[in-house]
């Protein structure tokens, strides 16, 4: 029976490779997607029913093995993640009819559901690595799937992000084996005890940077309000709602495993909770893209979920408050961005735009929307008798048992920054319900001809949504799921919450106080602007808090150039050393490897392209006129000077104008290579293995 375990991992996997057959046939290709999800999940229930707490595993593959087990969190978060897919594949048969190239997204489509599967049923750190990175890249392409300048610019963010945390886990990952003996995630905290603290928390940093990462965690969050708003609203939804899951779950095991009762690591993640909670609601309350706001909520949840891993890791065995929160506000916030993305590609489906300022008014006199969307909105933003409400609730009610245990004062200012945040979510998601639905529309909306949603894709939705009334009552349904995920966390004993007490209705109350302030307050007149046509939203946003764009991409190109000068130095000593000969060889050799490997790179790449993947356009550029370098003259005046004076018997002839212009020319042509090709994986693959041999030399030498 325990064979079962491969089946949700690799049959999505084999079926993605039948359905890249189906050339041609668009609507059986959808349908024969919906089939294959729709069994997955159908399997998944039968397997919780006979083949609880089973486990199996593959020795020598992959070198260390691949092993999975099918138990508790595990079990959990693998339903969650074949209903959310069983739901937007349904979706998807309505919203993708006007794509193209969906032989390509259903193919990653099914094969990312098996990775996903994998990373969740991981017994050791190894397997989840292993299908962590197979997620990536075939996420990718959902984010680069219209090929627009703008998807193809997050898909690149997309993946730099996905390379870098990928390598540093990596050395994480060696690190943890090397001084541990195991990445067997069941005895890892036995492993660890004896280890060497500091190497425990450089493998643990280095694992944190790369789940993180894929979390959406500060500073490492910027590729999530890039990616939401190119990619097809169902990607979208599992983007947020479950593969963000995968980082968390990394994160959750350093806290529990590795880092358990540690005052100083605890102290970190609730610090980079903090941060990322508030930015992302400050993002989003600044947002005037309908997508983007949804993204930029995710990253504020995503925050929240760390708050509630800070508290397991700070309160160790008497953290089960914060173990009911974590799980419960991860599948909630799950199932809130499966509603709302959906909600969301309804209106992009209609009106092939989501700037707040074209779709204001578009709900008007469609219930169903409005219904689901409002249970979402309600939900993420605590309101009581929906879900959102318990699984905050448990977090604050943890903060405040730390508060109680240890009288820290940092804990309240985490317990402020956690209120005002819920606050910024009820103003944020008020912004886009008046948006939606209570704004006067826009004169040249267009009006959808005939039902503006297909009843498939109603229940594929309308389903969802009615789990947050149902759990936000009856709250012992959460009580029951989190206990299953009770051995995961070490926790012996589950505490339980009065959910509708005084004390937790007042947490819940300060939140929507300082919401109704903020919008009120801040968003109606700082944000928007009444006109003739009705309302209109201002982009106000600070653009310094676009990290990507006024820090990250100035500094990698910094380091382009950089490297480039660098180069060109030591080629210049090379030509004046007495040993030119030798270095001359290493030069060549080197030189024959590089570029054996370069074009063994992209003669893969050319393969692909013909084959299986059809050629990006890449746009044309026209030949941009370079003005002559004011530094190569002063460099050539003060050539002239030294050549009529200390220099009169040896005179030098370079003309430095020109091979300033020829290096910045040559710069400019391969850094355009390197971001339109395969080859900036790589770059940043480089840039990875540096920060990993810099770390080793500071450590070790």
């Amino acid at each position: 029976m325990n064979y079962l375990l491969f089946f949700p991992v690799f049959f999505p996997i084999v079926a993605s490779i039948v359905s890249s057959f189906f050339k041609g046939h668009d609507r059986a290709r959808d349908l024969y997607s919906a089939l294959i999800v729709t069994f997955e999940l159908a399997v998944i229930c039968v397997m919780i029913v006979i083949a609880p707490e089973s486990e199996i595993r593959l020795n020598g593959y992959f070198g260390l093995g691949l092993g999975f087990r099918f138990d508790g969190i595990r079990m959990v978060l693998g339903t969650v993640a074949a209903l959310m897919w069983c739901s937007t594949s349904i979706f998807c048969c309505e919203y993708m009819r006007s794509y193209r190239d969906r032989r390509r997204f259903v193919f990653f489509w099914l094969f990312t559901l098996g990775a996903i599967e994998g990373v969740f049923l991981a017994s050791d750190l190894f397997t989840l690595f292993i299908f962590f990175e197979i997620m990536s890249f075939t996420s990718y392409t959902w984010v680069a799937h219209d090929e627009t300048p703008e998807a193809l610019r997050a898909a690149q963010t997309y993946l730099a992000i996905a390379v870098v945390g990928g390598l540093v886990a990596l050395m994480g990952l060696f690190l943890l084996c090397n001084h541990a003996g195991t990445l067997d995630i069941s005895i890892l905290q036995k492993s660890v005890a004896d280890m060497d603290r500091g190497r425990l928390y450089a493998a643990s940093v280095c694992l944190l940077f790369g789940f993180g990462a894929k979390a959406g965690m500060f500073p490492l969050h910027i590729w999530l309000p890039k990616a939401h708003p190119v990619a097809p609203a169902p990607a979208s939804a599992l983007l947020s709602g479950i593969l963000t899951k995968s980082g968390i779950l990394g994160t959750l095991v350093i806290c529990v495993y590795l880092m358990r009762g540690d005052l100083p690591w605890a102290t970190l993640i609730l610090t980079l909770g903090c941060v990322t909670m508030l930015l992302g609601a400050v993002l989003a309350v600044f947002s005037v893209d309908l997508k983007r706001t949804l993204a930029c909520s995710s990253v504020s949840q995503i925050g929240f979920i760390l708050i509630g891993a800070g508290m397991c890791c700070m309160l160790g065995e008497e953290g089960g408050l914060a173990v009911r929160g974590t799980i419960a506000h991860m599948l909630n916030h799950s199932m809130f961005k499966l509603v709302l993305f959906s909600a969301a590609g309804v209106v992009y489906m209609n009106l092939h735009k989501l700037g707040l300022n074209d779709v204001r008014g578009f709900g008007h006199k469609k219930p169903f929307l409005l219904i689901i969307f409002l249970l979402a909105a309600a939900g993420i933003a605590g309101i009581p008798g929906l879900s959102g409400y318990v699984s905050k609730t448990l977090l604050h009610e943890s903060i405040v048992e730390g508060i109680a245990e240890t009288g820290s004062v940092w804990l309240r200012v985490v317990e402020w920054v956690f209120l005002f945040s819920g606050g910024l979510t009820l103003a944020y998601m008020t912004k886009l319900f008046v948006c939606l639905f209570i704004d006067t529309p826009a004169k040249d909306q267009h009006k959808p001809d005939g039902k503006y949603i297909h009843l498939s894709s109603m229940l594929a939705i309308g389903v969802p949504a009615v789990v947050f009334p149902l759990f936000g009552i009856r709250t012992g349904l959460f009580d029951r799921v989190t206990d299953l995920c009770r051995n995961f966390f070490l926790v012996e004993t589950m505490h339980y919450a009065e959910y509708f007490s005084l004390e937790s209705l007042k947490g819940s109350a300060i939140s929507i106080l300082i919401g109704v302030v903020v919008y009120f307050g801040f968003i109606l007149p700082a944000l928007t602007k009444k006109t003739t046509d009705g309302r209109e939203y201002l982009d106000r946003l600070p653009k310094w808090l676009d990290l990507e764009d006024s820090v990250y991409r100035p500094l990698i190109k910094g380091l382009t150039i950089g490297g480039g000068w660098i180069g060109h130095i030591f080629g210049v000593w090379t030509d004046l050393d007495a040993n030119y000969p030798i270095f001359k060889a290493i030069m060549f050799l080197g030189t024959l490897i590089a570029r054996f490997f370069g074009t063994f790179t992209d003669a893969i790449v050319s393969l692909l392209r013909i084959s299986f993947f059809r050629d990006l356009r890449i746009p044309s550029e026209d030949d941009k006129h370079q003005a002559h370098s004011v530094t190569g003259m002063i460099l050539n005046d003060a050539e002239r000077i030294l050549n009529v004076t200390s220099h009169r018997k040896k005179k030098s002839k370079i003309d430095w104008e020109k091979r300033i212009l020829s290096i910045r020319e040559r710069t400019e042509r391969t850094e355009r290579m390197v971001v339109r090709g395969m080859s900036f994986s790589l770059l940043m693959a480089c840039f990875g293995l540096c920060a990993a041999l810099i770390y080793l030399l500071i450590r070790f030498l």
